[in-house]
């Protein structure tokens, strides 16, 4: 099946070009079990990236401020930051590369990598076409992805234990992106 622009009727995958992610109209968050009862929320407030489509794939490079992740709480956020977790002063910055052969409508996964405090490991994102849409003089096109990764994988091994036992922070980490792409 072809995406199909449904303004200007054209083919997904003719938008051949580079394509930067539009940061203030996308989303990187994430979420964890706290101390086993209940699932808290954050999200990273600075990111960029760029998506480069060629008639042959498509290669993908985001990057995100590990020092601008929020979760409502001060307290929590400077724990995130620390070296305990994201070690921002050390890592400013982690980041997910990805080749593909092409993309299609609807559901596919994207395979690729991600680096968090200097650790790279393979990861797929379960991603859902979006669409294309020709506004006010740019094209745009939108993404949303999903994945789920072990923390520790990452360097990230703060062992916060409760006293009747369980996990202060679940060692699994769930990631919601919802990118828009706009054509350069």
């Amino acid at each position: 099946m072809t995406t199909v622009d449904e303004t200007t009727r054209r083919p997904l995958e003719t938008l051949a070009g580079t394509w930067t992610v539009d940061a203030a109209h996308s989303l990187v968050a994430f979420s964890v079990v706290h101390m086993t009862i209940a699932r808290v929320t954050g999200r990273f407030d600075v990111l960029d990236g760029e998506v480069e489509v060629t008639p042959s794939g498509a290669s993908v490079r985001v990057r995100v401020a590990t020092g601008s992740a929020s979760s409502g709480h001060p307290k929590r956020d400077e724990l995130i930051r620390s070296a305990d977790f994201l070690d921002t002063a050390q890592f400013p910055e982690m980041e997910f590369t990805a080749s593909c052969d092409g993309f299609s409508a609807g559901d596919w996964t994207l395979p690729g990598s991600l680096t968090i405090r200097g650790v790279t490991r393979p990861i797929e994102l379960a991603v859902r076409t979006g669409g294309v849409v020709d506004h006010r003089g740019a094209t745009r096109a939108g993404f949303s992805a999903r994945t789920s990764l072990d923390r520790r994988e990452f360097g990230l091994k703060f062992d916060g234990l409760l006293a009747g036992g369980g996990a202060v922070v679940s060692n699994l980490v769930d990631i919601v992106i919802e990118a828009e792409l706009v054509r350069a």
